[in-house]
């Protein structure tokens, strides 16, 4: 029986490892960020460090968008000739569009892609593809891949700890009851987007201190209950913090495998300079 080739499609906001950089299957469509009248590419003419200068100097808040539909259709018309499908996994349908622009994509190229909705971003994207590519290697079609996928999605689990409340509230992503308790109370609020796909206010915290305390509770909470192999802290440039918090999730859990990177720039455009955030898979 020959096996089917499958591409493998991912947006700039999943943490793309030096393993998928090399992967000759894996391939990435930026998401845009505009400063006024300027548009960037997030991972290919702006990196971390320059949108967090920008801001400053700026001081401005960075809009960010969904990759055209007819970026992924130029894609597809060229994986056409190589592959027989492919499965997009992609940022939550309910933060972004990118979803929908990849399936537009691929009706105008007429490609067969089988898409998932991560209901996520970051890592949890990464987790997934790399399932994927362990199923595909068992022969799994694309679609059996992809209905497999979405269901696995619901298993991701991610607590952030916002650099910039006024960012997060500005680009829309926060409700202005919860802007003020943060930056009027001195709450520090935790973040998650929960099994929907949704960002919500997950508890309000009197301290980075306490807030940190109480994610190495849900993270014990969790390790109680499921198979977990690898936490990931990710970072918006606060590496020194990230391996502190290594650290301590090492002192709790030795047997866990610790992953530190940073967000991508669509990400760190929302969330700010100094942002935490700890992702795990239950299984």
């Amino acid at each position: 029986m020959t096996v089917k080739k499958i591409a493998w499609i991912t947006d700039s906001t999943a943490y793309i490892t030096d393993d998928l950089k090399k992967h000759p299957d894996v391939y990435v469509i930026p998401l845009s960020i505009t400063f006024g009248d300027e548009t960037f590419e997030d991972g290919i003419d702006l990196s971390t460090d320059q949108l967090y200068k920008r801001i400053v100097s700026a001081k401005e808040i960075p809009k960010t968008s969904q990759p055209a539909a007819g970026r992924f259709a130029e894609l597809f018309e060229q994986l056409k000739k190589n592959y027989d499908s492919a499965v997009a996994v992609h940022i939550s349908s309910k933060l972004s569009g990118t979803i929908n622009s990849c399936l537009s994509g691929a009706a105008l190229a007429d490609f067969p892609v089988e898409a998932v909705d991560s209901k996520s971003m970051s890592y949890a994207i990464t987790t997934l593809i790399n399932k994927g590519m362990d199923l595909a290697e068992k022969g799994m079609s694309s679609k059996e891949i992809a209905s497999f996928l979405q269901e696995d999605a619901a298993k991701s689990e991610n607590y952030f700890l916002l650099g910039s409340l006024d960012q997060f509230y500005k680009g829309g992503r926060m409700s202005g009851t919860a802007y003020l308790l943060g930056s009027l109370l001195n709450i520090k609020p935790i973040i998650r987007i929960n099994n929907h796909g949704e960002f919500e206010l997950f508890e309000k915290v009197r301290s980075e201190k306490k807030a940190v305390k109480r994610m190495l509770e849900l993270l014990g909470d969790a390790y109680k209950k499921h198979s977990i192999s690898q936490v990931q802290i990710l970072h918006g440039n606060v590496h020194e913090k990230a391996k502190e918090l290594g650290n301590e999730i090492k002192a709790l859990f030795p047997k866990l495998d610790i992953f530190i990177g940073e967000i991508s720039s669509t990400i760190a455009a929302h969330s700010g300079e100094g942002t935490l955030a700890t992702l795990w898979h239950n299984e």
